[in-house]
């Protein structure tokens, strides 16, 4: 019979996607209060993979992600989900009439040394309920040095544009879990 165990601790992220590029760093304040110090913010990135957003946030639109410096257990998604849901209408209450009402979109996530998760509100057949309307999906695996897609990943998660910022978040995970117990 197997034990129950408890998880290793995995580096949370938060994707950011806006039409206008100054709302991340109002964003990633709102977000590092909340979850800890950022340790890795990717470069600001056109969002061109799809124009499921644009009525609703704008165009031409842009991603940035940040990751956190503090590992967490990998439970933590729903109320990290929950909180950046808050975050999200926190801005679009500010939107002034006439312009598109969400303006910004804040999609949390973890990585592990062999997955990437990501946290939705919306079920499918590939989703996983965790509890409090969030569910869970495997977004990317890490298999043989490189990140790779699955049938459902979202086509800008399985183009290589996001894999370098992606890879490095795994690595400072690796190297975090080695200064924690260098005997693992």
């Amino acid at each position: 019979m197997a034990e129950a165990m408890t998880p290793p601790r995995v580096k949370l992220f938060c994707g950011m996607i806006a039409a206008r590029r100054e709302l991340f760093d109002e964003a990633a304040e709102l977000l590092t209060g909340a979850f800890g110090p950022a340790d890795l913010v990717s470069d600001v990135m056109d969002f061109d993979f799809t124009h499921y957003y644009d009525r609703a946030m704008g165009s031409p639109l842009y991603r940035r992600f940040i990751s956190f410096r503090d590992l967490v257990s990998p439970d933590v998604l729903v109320e990290v989900k929950l909180a950046t849901n808050a975050m999200e209408r926190r801005f679009a209450d500010r939107v002034p009439p006439g312009q598109p009402p969400r303006p910004i979109n804040l999609d949390p996530g973890i990585i592990d040394t062999s997955k990437l998760v990501l946290a939705s509100m919306k079920d499918f057949s590939h989703r996983i309920y965790l509890g409090r309307s969030v569910f869970a999906e495997v977004t990317l695996m890490f298999h043989k040095n490189g990140w790779e897609s699955l049938p459902w990943t979202f086509p800008d998660y399985a183009s290589p544009r996001y894999h370098s910022f992606l890879t490095a978040v795994r690595r400072r995970l690796g190297e975090q879990r080695a200064a924690e117990d260098p005997h693992a």
